[in-house]
């Protein structure tokens, strides 16, 4: 039996009655209607003009329709999910930068992204939810659209199933292009890692414009037979009713949606003790470890943190569920793809040497569209370099050290953001953190940190330096340290170091 290579391929493994996409509160799709929907979404498309290769840039907030159009669309076409949040001027760039097809968004829902296309020429589709399922839709697209796409019928596994953007944080993002073989391959990865099942039941919190919620918790989810439930997003109360409704056997977030939760759990002990939970995933930044532990007794399973970027299709590394170990501090070990450490002249380093993660395997990009230079530098014997630094342990476990582009260069001593965040994290009156660099007339940058308190807790920065002071060196204790009652996240809910000086106006 050959190996699934794409997304039609995956959505074909569940029982033909068996809940594919739900929500709460809605009848959920079955993965025979799921099916059913693809094959409708395609020849609509077709009839459309649109077909493989074509882009379908899609604007939809989050819920079952942007999951099941996701993977609709994913079978005949390729998918851009953008961030139904963006301003106009967010929407002409990535509509732009795409080449978009056409644009879909919901029937009747306002949204900048619609004159935006009408600007640049691109039609607009409608999705019509079908309140008969979670998920299940038709698209209504506008009168004389149609013709003949270059490329009709299914996609195949070289066909490109999903394009989008690198973060951009510090340059001008970068399109990554993802083929139905990356994300097949990727999918499998996650549910073998997570011991997936068609009894396993996901309930989704993750922005389904990003890669974490469409692959870890949707594509994996149906890749193994089983359901994700998708929700509007976070929602810290809405979670434990949703826990008590859906009854999840699993959830994946990143660290600060982790954090919001688990402030509220002590007031939902008898909704935690009575669900089905068997473990709780953690992925996208790094997760401090006294979270971990308070996340573990909190709920009472085992919290799995992995390692994931847009390149990998998501998946890189993770810690394996019990009863292998898994270590708080540490993203686990190789989970899909070959994972080395490269220094900066193209060696590989042996077990406990510190460099850049590099990683190659199926499920790893062939490259960004249109950019020579940037693959130059990304590429390296076949090896790709994520931008991350950090050491495998002589078991395979790797533990990351933060982002090159991120560590702190203070008068030539290296300082890693992530462990001053371990300690000061570690401190009773700390309940968040995040250490940053900041511009000194002396050093060239020295050490800052954002923080926000615990409730109740004093703004003693003294103190905190203090408590950092007798865990690191000299160098490493922040200089400044800002009291904040939030620290600035993106989209997604990572928290932003870069920038976050200026953003501040801190400085020496």
């Amino acid at each position: 039996m050959s190996t699934p290579a794409t997304v039609s391929a995956l959505l074909a493994n569940g029982a033909a009655e068996a809940p594919a996409i739900g929500a709460p509160g809605q009848q959920p799709l079955s993965f025979h209607a799921l099916r059913a929907l693809a094959e409708r979404t395609g020849a609509a498309l077709n009839a459309a003009g649109i077909g493989r290769g074509d882009r379908v840039a899609i604007v939809l907030a989050n819920g079952p329709e942007a999951a099941s159009s996701f993977l609709a669309i994913a079978c005949h076409a390729v998918t851009a999910p953008l961030n139904p949040t963006y301003k106009a001027e967010e929407f002409a760039f990535y509509l732009a930068d795409l080449r978009a097809k056409a644009l879909i968004v919901l029937q009747g829902a306002e949204t900048p992204a619609r004159a935006v296309a009408a600007e640049q020429g691109i039609p607009v589709i409608e999705l019509i939810p079908d309140p008969s399922a979670a998920g299940a839709f038709t698209l209504s697209p506008p009168p004389g659209l149609s013709g003949t796409p270059a490329s009709g019928g299914p996609a195949g596994a070289d066909d490109i199933a999903l394009v989008l953007h690198t973060s951009g944080t510090t340059a001008r993002p970068k399109i990554v292009p993802l083929s139905h073989a990356n994300l097949a391959a990727s999918a499998r990865h996650i549910a073998r890692t997570l011991s997936l099942t068609p009894d396993d039941v996901c309930l989704n919190i993750m922005p389904l414009f990003h890669i974490h919620g469409l692959i870890a918790a949707v594509l994996s989810s149906v890749a193994a037979g089983g359901s994700v439930c998708c929700t509007p997003g976070l929602s810290g109360f809405r979670f434990f009713t949703w826990l008590r409704e859906v009854r999840p056997t699993w959830y994946s977030a990143v660290p600060t949606m982790h954090q919001a939760l688990l402030d509220l759990a002590p007031r939902f002990n008898d909704v935690i003790r009575s669900g089905r939970l068997r473990f709780i995933r953690s992925s996208s930044a790094s997760l401090p470890p006294p979270v971990m532990a308070a996340m573990e007794t909190a709920f009472g399973v085992p919290v799995i943190e992995s390692y994931g970027m847009t390149e990998a299709t998501h998946q890189m590394a993770s810690n394996p569920l019990p009863p292998a170990a898994r270590y708080a501090g540490s993203v686990g070990l190789a989970a899909g793809p070959d994972v080395a450490i490269m220094d900066a002249h193209g060696t590989l380093l042996p077990a406990g040497a510190t460099g850049e993660v590099v990683i190659r395997g199926p499920n790893v990009t062939a490259g960004y569209e249109n950019n020579p230079a940037a693959n130059a530098s990304a590429f390296h014997d076949g090896w790709f370099r994520t931008g991350d630094e950090g050491v495998l342990d002589a078991a395979g476990y790797l533990r990351l050290t933060g982002r090159l582009k991120e560590i702190i260069n203070r008068g030539g001593e290296k300082i890693a953001p992530i462990e001053v965040d371990n300690i000061l994290m570690e401190h009773e009156s700390v309940q968040q953190v995040v250490t940053f660099a900041m511009p000194s007339r002396t050093f060239g940058e020295d050490v800052a940190a954002a923080v926000v308190l615990a409730d109740g807790a004093p703004g003693d920065a003294e103190a905190l330096r203090a408590f950092v002071a007798g865990r690191l060196a000299p160098f490493k204790v922040p200089r400044t340290i800002v009291f904040l009652k939030e620290i600035p996240k993106g989209a997604t809910g990572k928290l932003q170091r870069i920038g976050l000086a200026e953003r501040l106006g801190v400085s020496d």
